[in-house]
């Protein structure tokens, strides 16, 4: 199997078991980018590129979608104060979506948070598209928080398997 596929056995030169071969940790596959995004291989830049205009045009469908939506409401001859009211919902749902997508590419939320929130993300689903637009543009989107919990996770491997040289109990005390 490639590389691209995500696929446990094939991460970045680990083995069947999900262990890296020197015993060391493996690292978080990504969405559309599996762990391409460790050494920028395996077409990286163009899965960014293809990341990048894949958000872009489901965020321009998308506000199409919410076009044919507003007309509807024109057509139904509801009244300004829904149209305003559906219009703002829609903008403030997407403006909060876009931060919260982008804050989550660099830490982790919480997970009872994000389910509170649920539904306000679904609602403004277009400024998530939009953030993973804009983040895609500099990095895969969440690269930074995997880069930086992967090195993490490497430098505690190192540090539990360095081995001391001697035998403490013949070490030499001083008087």
């Amino acid at each position: 199997m490639s590389d691209e596929t995500g696929t446990p056995d094939t991460l970045a030169g680990t083995t069947g078991d999900g262990v890296a071969p020197g015993g060391g940790p493996r690292p978080e596959p990504l969405r559309f980018f599996g762990t391409s995004w460790l050494n920028h291989d395996n077409g990286y830049a163009a899965r960014r590129a293809g990341v990048a205009i894949g958000s872009l045009a489901a965020a321009v469908a998308s506000c199409l979608v919410l076009r044919f939506a507003y007309e509807g409401i024109q057509i139904a001859d509801t009244g300004s104060f829904v149209t305003v009211l559906v219009v703002a919902m829609f903008a403030i749902c997407s403006a909060l979506a876009f931060r919260n997508t982008l804050e989550g590419f660099g830490k982790r939320h919480d997970p009872q948070r994000q389910a509170s929130l649920r539904g306000l993300l679904a609602v403004g689903f277009v400024g998530s598209l939009l953030a993973y637009f804009v983040r895609s543009l500099t990095e895969a989107p969440g690269e930074k928080l995997h880069r930086e919990e992967y090195e993490q996770a490497r430098e505690a491997h190192e540090r539990r398997t360095t081995r001391r040289t001697g035998n403490p109990s013949k070490k030499k005390r001083r008087a």
